[in-house]
């Protein structure tokens, strides 16, 4: 099985961006929709799963802890749910010269309304549960401290969870993650600080995955 869209991974402490790039990210591919409550029948090329969501929906939560103040993921069965929607393997580049074909490698691609297509926007606060062959991208969203705690107030968090998820960032605990799960040229890291930011990301991304699809020989929305 191979993917016709690459699998993108947004990890970052929470408040930092990642549900908001992806809303502004579906918006530039007509069709692309938030999946978080399981095996969308979506016709969408994107599909945005936010995991909490997710997890919840579909009655993977386990036990309460209380030390981080949230539920523990019941991760093998988060991981066989999602499995069928990652589209296996990524096909691999054509030459230059074979970009215009319109055929990834020889390889009969799903299609874009197939469900095995990949095109998934994994959104969670930690990134390394994911096999590194569904991964394409991995985008660590970062944020200014201060900018962080006066978001994550406007949440409502609790003090010690605000202080928390800021030490977390100052130690750039997701990033390090990332590094040490996946391939240093699958990473990238992207600020948010403003909505100006938040634009420019989200145009690096399109530009990203078109680039991939081109260079697969898919045509590209």
């Amino acid at each position: 099985m191979v993917r016709s869209w690459p699998n993108i991974v947004f990890t970052g402490t929470p408040g930092t961006g990642k549900s908001t790039h992806a809303t502004v990210l579906l918006s530039h591919f007509p069709g692309s929709s938030s999946a978080s409550g399981g095996a969308s029948s979506s016709t969408s090329a994107l599909r945005h799963i936010d995991v909490g969501l997710f997890a919840k929906q579909n009655n993977l939560l386990e036990k309460y802890d209380d030390e981080r103040d949230a539920h523990e993921v019941d991760e093998d069965a988060l991981l066989d749910l999602l499995e069928p929607l990652s589209g296996g393997v990524a096909p691999e580049p054509l030459e230059e010269d074979e970009q215009g074909a319109g055929a990834a490698a020889g390889e009969d691609l799903p299609a874009d309304d197939d469900e095995k297509r990949g095109g998934l926007l994994l959104d969670w606060h930690t990134c390394d549960l994911w096999p590194e062959r569904w991964i394409d991208l991995v985008v660590v969203f970062r944020c200014d401290h201060t900018t962080l705690w006066d978001r994550l107030e406007k949440r409502g968090y609790a003090e010690s969870k605000v202080q928390e998820n800021n030490q977390a960032e100052i130690m750039e605990v997701c990033l390090d993650e990332a590094r040490s799960a996946y391939a240093a040229e699958a990473i990238v890291e992207l600020h948010s600080d403003t909505q100006e930011q938040v634009e420019q990301n989200v145009d690096r991304l399109v530009a990203w995955i078109q680039q991939w699809r081109k260079e697969r020989g898919l045509s590209t929305p």
